[in-house]
């Protein structure tokens, strides 16, 4: 039909043109040279259509209106006789440009080798971008950024061709966990802050939110009451609590107010995001802190407890906190019991709790006391266990002999366990026979086991006495023989005082000297370590005790030469006296003088002697 029409149209112009009369003054010449204009016509012609057309000068910013674009390219008109082309890319901070929208180019050229108008929208920002930073800080305006890439501690946004930083903590309101969700986007910004001489921009999309939020906080603030149960979401997870967003206000759900039970980590309870529902505990006098929980909307567990729990009865739990005094544990959720560490053991002697339990292990233990009003409850465990002190005269009778841990040490003796809950002391006197012990730890150590004689049972007490060294005969029999007064011995020295010297004789037996007993036959005094042999001056068996000495030695031997040679001297003395008298007998009166002035004389000399 379309076609029938078109050869109307040609039948009807052909009919025109040949009842056309030809002009006299037609210009065939112009025609023939294929140009339907004069010179003059030409020129006049193109003042007129340059006048229509907007005056473009390069290397300046104008206003263009976009006429069409695609995935591609963006065609904008800026007025002039040819539109422009600029890349798509350059306005992906501007995800929502449409036809219609004024944008600002820079013209690059009026015509490139194919006769195209070159222009530039990224370049045309660049130039006034910092003119538009300046005034979107002074008028606090919004504006749009386009989120580039991740950066040290935030992102890097073009803002008007301009690269702004903006901070991770001025992102939103809440917590960032992850960046990488915010890179490709454009968002709204204000500019917080610009640095002129390093040419640095700062901007933030929390302070957007933080304007409508703070709308919200005061109305919501305004309705609080304690008691008012509200929805939030779990905003942040800390060691000490939660933190709830109520829209646009904080509250602190503390880890005490997750559970009635025991709560480790809030991540046991809660997850990030979590919606839920919390109670108003309390808030200060500004509404600025706000005090939530979370178990108060659950029945406390202690009143959910059977009914007909009593002292006596058996329960089973699982240790959830231990101490040096003891340990709870949780035999309902958000039901406790404490086992004092008396009550872990049968024992007398108090040991740490740790010994005994540790966190996570399950337990039976009895009912001790039940106080449901306070809402506590003490157990016991060795309860469970039969008491050994019941029949300890006949388990342990005295004269028995067994095998036990030394425990713990003291001044005056050593504690050991035979089993648990039978204690009994070694006194540091019952350890050895021998030897001289001034501290258990010499003798023994902790951990270790001792072999043990029972000597004497106090079951109201609860407590044995012990000894090590009656398992062996008292050598101090065979010692009464070995070392009697006057034997001499090879000792070393191993302890030196000012009081005397510790002298290790054989047999394992140790005797003492005094200094002046340690004094050597040349004068000098005897040292540490050093052997010598010893006299044996002092022997008492009851008190385990042997003197020693080693000068007595040596004084010995010269106090028995000196009484040899004075009864030498006596006996030539009576010979000499015996040979006069016979003299005497055979001198006659002549010789009576002399005589008598001899015998005068000797006996001068048996008076001196006398007197000596």
């Amino acid at each position: 039909m379309s076609e029938n029409k078109e050869n109307l149209a040609n039948e009807e112009v052909k009919s025109q043109v040949n009842h056309l009369e030809p002009q006299a003054d037609f210009d065939w010449d112009a025609y023939a040279s294929a140009d339907a204009y004069s010179v003059e016509q030409r020129k006049e012609y193109e003042d007129r259509y340059n006048e229509t057309l907007s005056t473009v000068v390069e290397n300046e910013v104008i206003d263009g209106v976009v006429i069409s674009l695609n995935k591609r390219e963006v065609v904008i008109n800026i007025g002039y006789k040819s539109e422009g082309v600029v890349g798509v890319n350059e306005f992906r901070y501007n995800p929502d440009l449409k036809v219609g929208d004024t944008v600002e180019v820079l013209v690059e050229n009026q015509e490139d080798k194919r006769g195209q108008l070159v222009i530039s929208h990224k370049k045309a920002r660049a130039l006034r971008s910092w003119d538009r930073v300046n005034a979107a800080l002074d008028n606090s305006e919004i504006i749009k950024g386009y989120i580039k890439c991740r950066t040290k501690g935030g992102m890097i946004v073009d803002v008007f061709g301009i690269e702004a930083f903006l901070p991770g903590s001025q992102i939103d309101v809440k917590p960032i966990r992850d960046y990488d969700v915010y890179v490709g986007k454009t968002m709204e910004f204000k500019v917080v802050k610009i640095n002129h001489e390093f040419k640095n921009v700062v901007v933030s999309h929390k302070a957007l939110i933080e304007a409508e939020l703070e709308q919200q906080k005061k109305e919501i603030i305004s309705k609080l009451e304690k008691g008012q149960v509200l929805e939030g979401t779990v905003k942040n997870i800390t060691t000490y609590g939660v933190f709830i967003d109520l829209g646009g206000v904080d509250g602190l759900v503390h880890i005490t107010d997750l559970s009635w039970g025991r709560v480790s980590h809030p991540e046991e309870i809660v997850t990030l995001d979590q919606k839920l529902n919390v109670v108003i505990l309390d808030f200060d006098d500004d509404k600025k802190r706000i005090a939530l929980g979370l178990k108060q909307l659950t029945p406390h567990p202690w009143d959910a407890l059977n009914t007909e729990l009593k002292v006596g009865d058996k329960v089973e739990g699982k240790v959830v906190v231990m101490a040096d005094y003891g340990a709870f544990v949780e035999i309902a959720p958000g039901v406790e019991g404490l086992i004092h560490v008396s009550e872990m053991s049968w024992s007398q002697h108090l040991r740490s709790a740790q010994e005994f339990l540790k966190v996570g292990d399950s337990v039976e233990a009895q009912i001790l006391t039940l106080d449901r009003d306070e809402r506590k409850m003490s157990l016991g465990i060795k309860q469970i266990k039969a008491d050994p002190w019941v029949n300890i005269e006949t388990a342990y009778a005295v004269g028995s002999k067994h095998t036990a841990k030394v425990r713990n040490f003291t001044n005056f003796g050593v504690f050991v366990e035979i089993e648990e809950g039978v204690d009994g002391l070694i006194h540091i006197s019952d350890l050895s026979w021998t030897k001289k012990i001034k501290h258990p730890a010499e003798f023994t150590q902790i951990g270790a086991d001792i072999e043990v004689q029972v000597l004497e049972i106090d079951k109201e007490n609860r407590r044995l006495s012990l000894g090590h060294k009656q398992l062996e005969e008292n050598p101090w029999d065979v010692f009464e023989t070995l070392f009697n007064v006057g034997s001499i011995h090879e000792g070393t020295i191993i302890e030196l005082t000012e009081k005397g010297a510790v002298v290790a004789l054989p047999y394992g037996v140790e005797g003492f000297a005094t200094p002046k007993h340690l004094v050597k036959e040349d004068g000098s005094a005897s040292k540490a370590d050093e052997k010598l042999e010893f006299k044996v001056i002092e022997f008492n068996k009851s008190a385990k005790k042997i003197i020693v000495s080693h000068s007595r030695i040596f004084e010995d031997v010269k106090r028995a030469a000196d009484g040899n040679e004075r009864k030498e001297k006596s006996d030539n003395a009576s010979k000499g006296q015996k040979n006069i008298n016979l003299n005497v007998e055979k001198t006659t009166l002549g010789d009576i003088s002399e005589l008598a002035a001899l015998k005068e004389q000797m006996e001068d000399a048996a008076k001196k002697k006398g007197d000596k």
